[in-house]
């Protein structure tokens, strides 16, 4: 047996022979060892780290053999919020984004890095002095879920970086093909189902709460971006792609710079003809302004970064029978037919229903009962039907005409305005409009009930325990432990502690869960910023909801005409007597209120999230480019183009000590 200070010895040097032959296998794709070797080193360091435990470190590599499960995941807030992007199917669409771009830059020309969307699951990484410290799901953009130990268990994710950065990348985990079709062939044999695609097989393996299930499955990432580049000196998006190798990152190998739209549509144009080569899944290409600080002028919508897009391949179509066709009811009454289908694959899925959008179109695309009809998937979660196809009709089709009932209460249907496309239930009182109602009001963007989801909320509803969702907040445990098998002692309390945990919401969430006809997540933080209380937007006229950033005419009559009901007057007073938020406005708690701003450049007291946090706080609004309805520009060092726009529209530009001088007075 060898010494102490002899295992530590052959310890390191066995850590740092693995790591750089993982880095030569998994990043370099260039590996000098056959992998029964790389086995052979990682088998004696886990024989020396059993002799000697102490010597045992996070970063080791045998720490991804020993993970063990964990119980539940944890809910991570990303610091930095993980955008969604915009896409197009349309060349026209690429020409047009880059007509934007460089009008908003006021450049000829602009070079884009054009990368391949992998069709996987977002991934926040972090480290701390290079070591892996945090993995994250991407959630709903600002809050996902802590799936660390999964993470460890990814071989191509280094424990620890080839530099001692602490830093946070990110990235895209994905199931390779073989490593899919492998483990359907043995799913298929153990008479198990099967995954559908690559992507939801990734999506269910990084979830799985016991990680050395994850380390069977074979996942695998690559990674594309670094929170605050800045820091690290970095000026293009080039540069990031070189730096994430240089430390030990996995980068996709196929990105291509790209001077103007002419080799971004080349790029494009390739990849559609040649993705069957690759052994992993990808749907389109990203298409991003290369430089970092023309990124930042050119900042963000509500939901997506305004230097990329997502350039995405034609759909695919598929040809298959009609079968049937069944109703669903949405929570606002809306009756959708949908198409039950002969099974067919496409786009690595195998698809047995499709939306049929509304009745309209089923009548002016005459699709009928029994048709063959063609079937399209191009990056929507429910595939739709695109047409039939009358000529190999056989005269037993039939005509599919909307209901005359409800399907879900026997009420009557119709639609609620002359000019509306939907038809909906007008029974208000209708079952599956309040367990759709009740479902939204409990979702992640609303007021964030975890536990009770789309079967438990029906389970309540059928016994009517709830008929508004104030009366979720009058459930006690003795109601859901009524509910018979499945909720339990522990379940039922859960649900408890996470209907009071609610309570406290910003009062955002609250407007969110109301459901307001054309308010979602981001209105609804806009009007709670604007209002500051629920009884001053219920009282709100039209001419102040127009007031609101982003609110038109017609939205401000839907929700003055939502709000002038008097279920929803007496419902709203309800809620607030169970609610912990701020009813009123302190004074001068808002000085900011009505004002829109752009920031440029850098500045001394703040970071960018930070003042952006400040002025919202305060009421105010901020922007990501300047234009006629701008208040004020504040400005710091280095400023870009947004300066001389705004003096060529006149808007008033400060710097920091006159916002700080704003504020006080």
């Amino acid at each position: 047996m060898i010494t102490f200070e002899e295992a530590r010895k052959r310890i390191d040097e066995l850590r740092k022979e693995i790591d750089y032959h993982a880095y030569r296998y998994y990043v370099l794709d260039d590996p000098e060892i056959p992998d029964s070797e790389y086995d052979n080193l990682l088998r004696t360091l886990i024989d020396l780290e059993e002799q000697y435990p102490e010597l045992k470190t996070p970063d080791s590599p045998s720490i991804r053999v020993g993970l063990k499960p964990v119980a539940s995941f944890k809910e991570v807030v990303h610091e930095y919020r993980l955008f969604s992007l915009d896409n197009t199917y349309s060349e026209e669409e690429v020409l047009q984004f880059d007509r934007r771009v460089r009008e908003e830059l006021q450049i000829e020309i602009v070079r884009y890095m054009c990368e391949l969307k992998i069709d996987g699951l977002s991934i926040s990484v972090k480290y701390d002095n290079g070591l892996l410290v945090r993995g994250a799901t991407r959630g709903n953009g600002f809050v996902g879920e802590d799936v660390t130990e999964n993470i460890r268990a990814i071989k191509s994710i280094p424990l620890r970086l080839r530099q001692d950065l602490s830093v946070e990348v990110r990235g895209e985990v994905y199931l390779p093909k073989d490593v899919f079709y492998e483990i359907n062939r043995a799913r298929s044999k153990g008479e198990l189902q099967v995954f559908a695609n690559p992507r939801n097989a990734a999506a269910g393996t990084l979830r799985q709460l016991d990680p050395r299930e994850v380390a069977k499955r074979r996942l695998n990432a690559f990674f594309y971006h670094v929170v605050e580049p800045s820091k690290l000196q970095l000026k293009s998006q080039n540069e990031q792609l070189q730096f994430l190798k240089s430390i030990g990152m996995r980068v996709e190998p196929n990105s291509e710079l790209a001077e103007g739209t002419d080799g971004v549509i080349a790029f494009w144009k390739k990849w559609s003809e040649s993705k069957s080569s690759l052994n992993y899944a990808v749907d389109g290409t990203v298409v991003k302004v290369d430089d970092l600080y023309a990124q930042e002028e050119l900042g963000y919508t509500t939901k997506a970064p305004r230097w990329a897009i997502a350039f995405k391949f034609p759909a695919e179509q598929a040809m298959t029978k009609l079968i049937k066709v069944t109703f669903g009811v949405g929570r606002t009454g809306t009756i959708t037919p949908v198409a039950e289908l002969e099974p067919v694959q496409l786009a690595g899925t195998t698809v047995k229903r499709a939306s049929m959008h509304n009745f309209d179109f089923i009548s002016e695309k005459d699709i009928r009962l029994f048709d063959i009809v063609i079937v399209q998937k191009a990056g929507e979660i429910i595939p739709q039907i695109v047409r039939s196809i009358p000529e190999k009709r056989t005269g037993k089709e039939k005509r599919i005409t909307p209901p005359s009932r409800c399907p879900v209460c026997g009420g009557e249907v119709g639609r609620e305005k002359e000019e509306d496309v939907a038809l909906k239930c007008l029974n208000p009182t209708c079952p599956a409009k309040l367990s759709r109602r009740i479902q939204f009001f409990c979702s992640r963007d609303a007021m964030d009930i975890e536990g009770l989801g789309e079967k438990l909320v029906e389970r309540i509803v059928e016994a009517g325990l709830v008929k508004n969702p104030s009366d979720l907040y009058k459930l006690n445990k003795d109601d859901l432990l009524s509910l018979g098998e499945g909720i339990g002692e522990k379940t039922a309390s859960n649900l408890i502690e996470a209907i009071q945990k609610s309570r406290s919401n910003p009062l955002f969430k609250l407007i969110t869960g109301l459901g307001i006809p054309g308010v979602g997540s981001k209105t609804s933080k806009d009007l709670a910023n604007y209002f500051g209380s629920l009884r001053g937007l219920v009282s709100a006229d039209e001419k102040e909801l127009r007031n609101v950033s982003g609110i038109g005419e017609q939205l401000a009559k839907d929700i003055k005409r939502y709000f002038s009901s008097p279920e929803v007057k007496k419902e709203v007073e309800e809620l607030l007597k169970y609610v912990n938020i701020k009813d009123e406005d302190s004074p001068g708690s808002k000085p900011l209120k009505g004002m829109k701003f752009v920031v440029t450049g850098t500045l001394p007291g703040y970071s960018r999230k930070e003042i952006q946090e400040k002025i919202i706080k305060l009421g105010g609004e901020v922007a990501s480019s300047v234009s006629k309805n701008t208040d004020f520009l504040l400005l710091g060092e280095n400023p870009g183009s947004k300066e001389q726009k705004a003096r060529d529209l006149g808007i008033k530009i400060i710097d920091e000590r006159d916002f700080e001088e704003m504020i006080k007075s």
